[in-house]
Parts: structure tokens; C-alpha cells; sequence
């Protein structure tokens, strides 16, 4: 198991800053996600930590050596790539057995680890076979085996389930995690995907337009966003414009355009103009002492299987709204929903036009 450690790493294309001061520790064993929408520097960070890219400024270091110049094969890295990168004209075994004969493993323990790493993800007899012969979650086992065969210090993952379908997509990143833990790799993996990271890793490192946001387990960068980007990329949330007309310590109230008041946690310097984020799951149909009260008009209802989702009309502030799938709510009716004051997060307005709305 190895640590990696990586300090003020700075990289630029031109005019891009792809990363920009990337500061962060991966622990010994840990499976850590890069998780941040398209072009935001994740992937560059990823090369830069495999040898493929070098920073303009900073250090790599594993297990407190500075590998920043050392090439790609010096390093111990695996890496796992998007398109899988396999060769069509080698056999599965052949594909697999590829970085051993480079590294001159002797022939009979080629043979023995090659076996071994393929039982290990669940390719046994398939040795024979092509890429083209394999359905795309195969091809993707294959690219695995292929890393893990080397014992890598460190295991690196761009985007690998992102070419599989939706089904087969939640059974790989089951048993990605299942063998990460048994092997006790670190591996850094790296998706645009909050669903994929929140479910596999042990740590989470947010990134936007090459900076490292916020970094924290699953469940603290989901209830505790540091900023109105991460709580507006990580899970799904309602946001309402307005301004701060009384705070106390970190309790405020915010007043939105359309005259509704709700009482909610301010997240950092939040004064004058600000933003609500209210999460669709924490509402209640039913009265709860001290909370916000939401009084509008449903205008849609989708049934999703363990919820319904409703979006309502506040006198033109709009919520999301999940209930109970079993709850007997038409379109047009009047309702009524509570969402406690601690559940609503107050973040500063900045940044508000640069947000992506659906």
C-alpha cells in the first residue's frame, strides 16, 4: 500500500489552467475519487500522478519519495483507462500477460499470475478469446486484469464504467469496490459521475475549473457542501435566490423575491444577497414544530418508484419536493410542505451566474 501526496501541482495548456494548485494526500489503501463535471482538470491530475503529463509547478511524491520526473514505468503505477485500450489483435491472455513480458517476468510465472488475475475478476476460460469476442463489461475486466497483474503500488481508474450500460454500470462498481478493499490498493479514480463516487469511495475530492474544492468522506460532502458549486453538484437540490435580513451566530433568515422567508444555516461570510439549498428529501407532508412552511401549488408529479417527485409553484419560488410514492397528489392542488431550518443551507450569491441549471 502506498501513500500519495501531491503539493501545489499546477499545470497549463495554453491558456487553460488544467490544474491549478492541486494539494492532496491519498492514505495507504484508500480508494479516492476526483469527482467534477467535464473539463475541470480531473483526468490531467490523474496523468500527472501516472508519468503521462508533467506539472509546470509542484511535486508527486509516494510514500514520501518525489517521483514528479521519474517515467511512467518507474513509478508502480496501473492505469485503467476509458476506452479500455485494449489490443485487437491479442488474445485475452496475450492482452493481459503484455506488461509482464515487457517487465521480462519469467515465463511459468507469466502463466501463473495471468490465471490467477483472471479468476480474481471472473474471466476464467476466456483466455482465448478477442476483444471484439467479449461484451463491453469483459473488455472492461480484461483492462482491470491487466493492471492489477502488475501489482501496482498505485491503481489509477479514468472514467472505467462509463462506457457500460446503466445496469451492468451499478454491478461493476459493486465489485470495482469488493476487489479494491480485498487487494488494498490505493487507487485514485476518477468520474464526472456523484452517484459512482459516492457509492465506492472513501474519500471524495470536488474539483472545478482545476481547483481541489473540497475534499471529504461521501457523507460530508454530501450533508456538509463548503460552497454553492458542491451543493449544487452533489446530489439534487432546490435553490432560491434572495437576501440575508437577519442573522445570529450561523442561524439567518433569509427573504426571496417573491416575499418567502425561511430560516436556514449560513455556510461561510453570507451577507446582502444569498442562496438557499433545499434537498428534495428533506421535506415533510406532515406539520413538524419550528419548521419552514412552503405553501404552493403542485405543478407536476413523477412517479420515480420509491418516490413521487413533485415540483411546486411558491407564489413563483419553485421546490423539489419527494414524498411517499403512495400519497394521493394531483397536479393543480394546493399543499403544504415543512423542511426544518438545520436542512436548509444559506451559501453567499457569488458564483450564482456561472452555475448549470437543468
Amino acid at each position: 500500500m502506498t501513500r500519495v501526496d501531491l503539493k501545489g501541482v499546477t499545470k497549463r495548456f495554453e491558456n487553460v489552467v488544467a490544474a491549478d494548485n492541486v494539494t492532496l494526500s491519498v492514505e495507504h489503501g484508500e480508494l479516492f475519487t476526483l469527482l467534477g463535471p467535464s473539463g475541470c482538470g480531473k483526468t490531467t491530475t490523474l496523468r500527472i500522478v501516472a508519468g503521462f503529463e508533467l506539472p509546470d509547478s509542484g511535486s508527486v511524491a509516494f510514500d514520501g519519495e518525489d517521483v514528479t520526473y521519474k517515467k511512467p514505468f518507474e513509478r508502480g503505477c496501473a492505469m485503467v483507462f476509458q476506452n479500455y485500450a485494449l489490443w485487437p489483435h491479442m488474445t485475452v491472455f496475450e492482452n493481459v500477460a503484455y506488461g509482464l513480458k515487457v517487465r521480462g517476468v519469467a515465463s511459468n510465472d507469466v502463466k501463473r499470475r495471468v490465471r490467477e488475475v483472471l479468476k480474481l475478476v471472473g474471466l476464467e476460460g476466456l483466455e482465448n478469446r478477442y476483444p471484439l469476442q467479449l461484451s463491453g463489461g469483459q473488455q472492461q475486466r480484461v483492462a482491470l486484469a491487466r493492471a492489477l497483474v502488475v501489482e501496482p503500488r498505485v491503481l489509477l481508474m479514468d472514467e472505467p464504467l462509463s462506457n457500460l450500460d446503466a445496469k451492468l454500470r451499478l454491478r461493476m462498481r459493486e465489485e470495482l469496490k469488493r476487489l479494491q478493499k480485498r487487494l488494498g490498493i490505493t487507487t485514485i479514480y476518477v468520474t464526472h459521475d456523484q452517484e459512482e463516487a459516492m457509492s465506492i469511495s472513501d474519500r471524495v475530492g470536488i474539483m472545478n475549473r482545476g481547483r481541489v474544492l473540497q475534499v471529504g468522506t461521501p457523507v460530508e460532502v454530501y450533508f456538509k457542501p463548503s460552497s454553492l458549486f458542491i451543493a449544487t453538484f452533489i446530489g439534487r437540490g432546490s435553490l432560491l435566490r434572495g437576501w440575508v435580513d437577519r442573522r445570529q451566530g450561523e442561524r439567518v433568515r433569509l427573504v426571496t423575491g417573491n416575499g418567502l422567508q425561511l430560516e436556514g444555516v449560513a455556510v461561510g461570510g453570507v451577507e446582502g444577497e444569498a442562496v438557499a439549498v433545499l434537498r428534495p428529501e428533506d421535506f415533510s407532508l406532515t406539520p413538524i414544530p419550528g419548521a419552514n412552511q412552503v405553501e404552493g401549488t403542485v405543478e407536476l408529479v413523477m412517479f420515480l418508484g420509491v418516490h413521487k417527485q413533485l415540483r411546486v409553484n411558491a407564489n413563483g419560488d419553485r421546490v423539489i419536493a419527494y414524498v411517499d410514492p403512495e400519497e394521493k397528489i394531483r397536479e393543480g392542488a394546493p399543499i403544504k410542505l415543512y423542511i426544518r431550518s438545520e436542512d436548509v443551507k444559506v451559501y453567499p450569491a457569488r458564483g450564482w451566474e456561472e452555475l448549470e441549471f437543468e
